[in-house]
């Protein structure tokens, strides 16, 4: 290569150096447009010569000496590229160096950030480098990069790279930042359109740039998903430069009359947050004081004659320091003032004011500026951010309309078919070309009759392209007629909106109506009546696929129909019944058809139902799955039916053979129903929120949630359960079961394939998940337990019915309202209400209750402990929800309890069915098998308990449950307060009315109970018997036992002799010294036995076998058994018989005289 070729691909990144100069020296505002009008960039364009690139060209001239191989023989990707970094059909590689290879020689490079120019070094030789002039300024000269292999392009400006137009559009992320825009030619002289945002900042003015409004309706959209979460709404970045400005000024102003007294120190990255420092020298008239390396930095940027950055730094006391030299920002803010301390006393200041702008720092539950002090420090989190937040987000998303979105930042995304990236795209749900994807989904489908060979997607493209441009427009007019003739009740049909073309007029011969049919019979599900289909075959003729669309929009509606337009004989037939006599498509074409000018050609479609109700829900019934993993038996397998297509695992209507036929909502009209769900949209607004955001839903469903919560008033867990349980779905009104006209008869051929013995486990696993949905069918709230005792009913206001067991949600609940209730006497009430209704409906869960209100599994001398710890909690919780455990990590800095973090954790389970409820027994028994667990393997097998445990959790089920495992309940309730609840309990369920007990009743059983505890703290033994006298119940009912060590009765602290004094009354008393030893409880058995306690209850006979042989030698023979409470203390017999080394000293009561 000449010297002179070398020149001109030298100067080749400088090329409008000028205009791209202008534009950083002017940093972007999101208030002021960011390109010029629209009549001076199409004149720059007109007049312009486009400039054209060929990569491969480019790539053997910049290579000395040249590679072997010619780049047109590159190989192919591999398949784990990662897609967000390639464009599709294409071999452009955006911001992806570290997986650069030999199958591509063009990359592109968004901006000068070092997490997307990871990868590229000095000796960079893979390929070209696209990017903005900026950008390739830093490249050569920071990263030393080849010029030869940059090269810059101009923005605002196309670009045609490898016979693809390129556009660069600016980012408002740093300098040098940029969006790309690319027209990939495809066949046909067609372009997809792709937008690759890399890191961006959207602001409306983006709206205003001609080349991006080309784009609208693109193939796929690149997306900046950094803060693509909805807490992430931090304000625009003029609010927070206000903010900056004014915490200066005002700290100037407070200490005005002290030199050096206050340093304000700025955080930025090696290139960003420009535009805040700029603002700061504007408007509080200083400079800014940078050291060498980003004064470089900003000569490239062209900031050197501005006269606003300065390497002196006494000439400013505001001064910009590494990004983290105040603190780590990730994953939360943690300061650091020591290296704060070393900065103020080495610059000799006497206060330091700092700055962290990032959207990381954003706390949205507290003040939108938090701040964090310590001595003469303050660090100020400040949201600015050069990210899009979450609204900004949708908001482009929404400009832009794609056919996808391809998320770029966040877990896994790299894998587009990953749990993380297909959630991150559901906040777009609704925003984008869902009639494109619907096209070409059912493109796949798409069937040509035969003889006419393969036909193409691009062939059939400018047919589709017409026919959804049509329906669009016809769906339009609906909706719009639909809005005006609300009052009267009409609604569009499919026929009033669609006008056949003119061959739908031409008449069909019998083999294409039998084509046509069977086409449309492979498409839908197998209820679709003939009628359905022929009315479907007369609207559209031979276009299938908008005959598939409209059905598959009104499913629901055509669904009903088919059920109102049998004869009564055909209503009450068997579905199998029809599966073995299929109605024939010739005698069907036989029936009369109208003329297709006939107006009336479907019935009224009723959309209110289909846009209340979520399609995905209304498969759930689970009376559905009665006949689940039924076989069809023999005679039907040799009926000739043939396999169903792959459509079918799309349908929502009901299956092939099912319990019940779902009915719609009724007793509501469609504009009353409109009206009630905007009311309880906005009534209960926040709790709709936290409902889509737990079930990971779209907008879609909202009108469906807010029925839901409707019916819940407000209660998001008990909405939950009816979602995911389906209760009542498809109830009307108040309706507690299904019309018997709503039923159909049971599929006999699939009932007798089901064996005796299969049923018998299907009834008795269904048992209680069906007793379960019941009880959610029949409660309306979970609140009941906080009623006053007079009005709470035991069994009506409980959540489960006589003879079952007690689901664990009952006790979830009720301590769920405890925590947050702070006076005893209402929590004691709260608890006695849990156990009257275990009392009256489950009396085997009271013993295994009272354990689990007390943090216990055994009594306290078993010594059974879960021998649980956090860790193995956490490793569960990773298992059962999905999540990781550094998410975890942060969540529990964040929240400070594991059980909130497991109950935020819930929200991100998914399950394919609802398990059957945890019952109160069940959990019991579960952690009594945990803790003796051990051995090799004993920890695996502890963590699949817990996790059998979390997958079937409820409502605030999980919160506690983990507070249990963690022994942390953290309720506020203590055998001081259950043991008087359970007392008040038995009392008021042995009256008739429970506000008629005396209230010295319901005192003296409570001091009775917790009275024998102190004796026998044993509640197997104190339980049965408090629950079985009742009312007698008394102190002399239960009597100390050998064995069960009696609770220590503590010693109260006094401050002198005249409180004690003061505190017997002027009573007599005896004292005695305090020996100071080891307290120890002494029981002998009948057998002759001994074994000795401690305070707390611990066994320790085999620590002081002397003392057992003393106890033994000691007893008379006539004392068969007793307990002795005293102190044991070491001795020496004599007094002069000291120990010899030096130093020994024994207290005064060690000697005996």
């Amino acid at each position: 290569m000449t010297e002179k070729q070398k020149a001109s691909f030298g100067a080749q990144i400088l090329i409008h150096r000028h205009q791209d100069q202008h534009h950083f020296n002017k940093p972007f505002k999101q208030n002021a447009p960011i390109a010029t009008t629209k009549t001076a960039v199409r004149t720059t364009m007109s007049t312009a010569k486009t400039l054209t690139l060929n990569t491969s060209e480019r790539y053997l001239q910049s290579q000395n000496p040249l590679p072997s191989s010619s780049p047109s023989q590159l190989p192919s990707f591999p398949a784990n590229f990662p897609p967000s970094k390639l464009i599709p059909k294409t071999r452009f590689i955006i911001d992806g160096f570290r997986h650069s290879g030999e199958f591509s020689i063009s990359y592109f490079l968004s901006h000068f950030h070092a997490d997307h120019y990871t990868g590229l070094t000095s000796t960079w030789s893979r390929g070209i480098i696209f990017c903005s002039v900026t950008t390739a300024r830093l490249v050569v000269k920071v990263l030393g990069v080849s010029a030869l292999s940059v090269i810059g392009l101009p923005i605002n400006e196309t670009v045609v790279i490898d016979n693809c137009e390129v556009t660069l559009i600016d980012a408002n992320h740093c300098p040098g930042a940029v969006q790309f825009l690319f027209k990939v030619p495809v066949s046909g002289g067609k372009f997809e359109r792709y937008v690759h945002t890399g890191d961006f900042r959207f602001c409306s003015d983006m709206k205003l740039i001609p080349f991006l409004s080309e784009f609208v309706g693109c193939d796929a959209v690149f997306l900046d998903t950094t803060y693509c979460d909805p807490k992430f709404v931090f304000p625009v970045q003029e609010e927070s430069i206000d903010y900056v400005v004014s915490v200066i000024e005002r700290s100037r102003s407070e200490n005005r009359n002290a030199s050096k007294s206050v340093l304000f120190l700025v955080a930025t990255y090696v290139i960003g947050k420009e535009r805040i420092l700029l603002e700061i020298a504007r408007r509080c008239d200083c400079k800014i004081h940078v050291d060498s390396r980003k004064m470089e930095i900003l000569r490239e940027l062209g900031y050197e004659n501005e006269g606003v950055f300065t390497e002196d730094e006494s000439s400013s006391d505001v001064h910009v320091v590494g990004w983290n030299v105040l603190g780590e920002t990730w994953p939360y803010f943690r300061p650091n003032f020591m290296k704060v301390n070393e900065i103020m006393v080495g610059k000799e200041y006497k206060k330091v004011v700092g700055f962290v702008p990032t959207g990381w720092t954003y706390e949205v539950k507290k003040n939108k500026f938090a701040v964090r002090t310590k001595d003469s420090f303050e660090i100020h989190l400040v949201p600015y951010s050069e990210h899009s937040n979450y609204n900004e987000l949708r908001e482009y998303v929404k400009f832009l309309k794609p056919k996808r979105v391809l998320p770029t930042v966040g877990f896994d995304v790299e894998n587009v078919d990953s749990k993380h990236a297909l959630k991150m795209q559901k906040h777009f749900a609704g925003l984008v070309d869902e009639m494109a994807n619907k096209q070409e989904f059912l493109m796949g489908f798409y069937r040509v009759p035969q003889g006419k060979g393969k036909v193409k997607v691009d062939d059939l493209a400018p047919e589709l392209d017409k026919d959804i441009e049509q329906f669009k427009e016809e769906f339009d007019v609906c909706e719009l007629k639909n809005g005006r003739e609300a009052d009267s009740g009409s609604t569009c049909s499919v026929a009033s909106t669609h006008e056949p073309d003119s061959q739908d007029l031409t008449p069909f011969s019998d083999k294409e109506k039998d084509e046509i049919m069977q086409e449309l019979r492979d498409c839908l599900p197998v209820w679709v009546s003939v009628d359905q289909l022929l009315e479907l075959v007369k609207t559209y003729g031979r276009n299938i696929v908008d005959a598939v669309s409209h059905f598959y929009e009104h499913e629901t509606e055509f669904h009903e129909r088919s059920g109102e337009s049998l004869p009564s004989s055909q209503k009450s037939e068997s579905p199998c019944t029809k599966l073995l006599n299929p109605p024939s498509v010739e005698s069907s074409l036989q029936t009369p058809v109208k003329s297709p000018n006939q107006k009336a050609k479907f019935p009224p479609l009723k959309q209110s139902v289909a846009s209340s109700v979520s399609p995905g829900k209304r498969k759930k019934n689970p009376q559905n799955k009665k006949n689940k993993k039924g076989k069809l038996n023999s005679n039907l397998e040799s009926g000739g039916i043939k396999q169903s297509t792959i459509t079918k695992f799309f349908s929502k209507g009901s299956r092939v053979c099912q319990g019940i036929t779902a009915t719609p909502l009724s007793g509501i009209s469609t504009e009353d129903k409109s009206l009630t769900s905007e009311h309880s949209v906005k009534q209960y607004k926040e709790e709709l929120e936290q409902f889509i955001q737990i079930i990971d839903g779209s907008e879609s469903i909202k009108g469906y949630a807010a029925e839901l919560l409707e019916k819940a008033e407000g209660n998001v867990g008990l909405a939950l359960d009816m979602y995911y349980n389906n209760s009542e779905v498809h109830l009307g009104g108040n309706q507690k079961g299904v019309d018997a006209s709503s039923k159909s008869l049971p599929c006999e051929g699939l009932e007798e394939s089901i064996s005796s013995q299969g049923k018998e486990r299907s009834e008795a696993g269904n048992k209680v998940y069906q007793s379960a949905q019941d009880s959610l069918a029949d409660s309306t709230a979970v609140n009941y337990v906080s009623l006053p005792p007079e009005t709470y009913s035991p069994i009506e206001h409980a959540c489960w019915k006589h003879g079952q067991p007690a689901p664990y949600i009952h006790l979830a609940r009720t301590f769920d309202i405890v925590e947050g209730e702070r006076g005893k006497i209402k929590a004691t009430s709260i608890l006695s209400n849990m156990f009257r209704s275990l009392l009256a409906l489950s009396p085997d869960d009271v013993l295994p209750a009272i354990y689990l209100c007390t943090n216990k599994i055994a009594a306290d001398h078993e010594n059974m402990e879960l021998n649980i710890g956090g860790s193995l909690v956490a490793s569960a919780l990773e298992e059962a929800c999905g999540i990781n455990r550094a998410k975890i990590r942060e969540m529990y800095n964040n929240f400070g309890d594991l059980g909130d973090v497991a109950q935020e954790c819930r929200k991100t389970q998914s399950l394919l069915l609802p398990p059957s409820p945890l019952l109160i027994r069940d959990v019991f028994s579960i952690l009594r098998k945990i803790s003796v667990q051990t051995g090799s393997g004993s920890a695996g097998r502890r963590k699949s308990l817990i996790v059998s445990m979390m997958r079937s959790c409820r409502e605030k089920e999980m919160k506690f449950l983990v507070r249990t495992l963690v022994r942390n309940l953290r309720i506020g309730a203590m055998m001081r307060t259950v043991l008087p609840a359970l007392a008040q309990a038995v009392a008021l369920n042995g009256y008739d009315e429970a506000g008629k007990v005396p209230k010295e009743l319901l005192q003296g059983l409570s001091a009775a109970a917790v009275e024998v505890y102190n004796i026998l703290p044993d509640l197997n033994l104190l339980v049965p018997s408090l629950m079985s006298e009742g009312i007698k119940f008394s102190t002399t009912t239960l009597t100390m036992v050998p064995g069960i060590p009696i609770r220590p009765m503590l010693a109260k602290i006094t401050n002198g002799i005249a409180q004690a004094l003061k505190l017997f009354q002027n009573k007599a008393f005896t004292c005695e010294f305090k020996y100071d030893g080891q307290r120890a409880q002494i029981h002998k058995f009948d057998d002759g036995s001994v074994r000795i306690f401690s305070r707390n209850g611990d066994e320790m006979t085999t620590k002081f076998p002397d003392l057992v042989h003393i106890i033994q030698e000691s007893c008379k023979t006539s004392a068969e058994s007793f307990i002795i409470d005293a102190e044991e203390s070491s001795f020496y017999p004599f007094k002069n018989y000291l120990p010899e080394r030096e130093g020994a000293k024994l207290p005064w009561f060690h000697w005996i005289e």
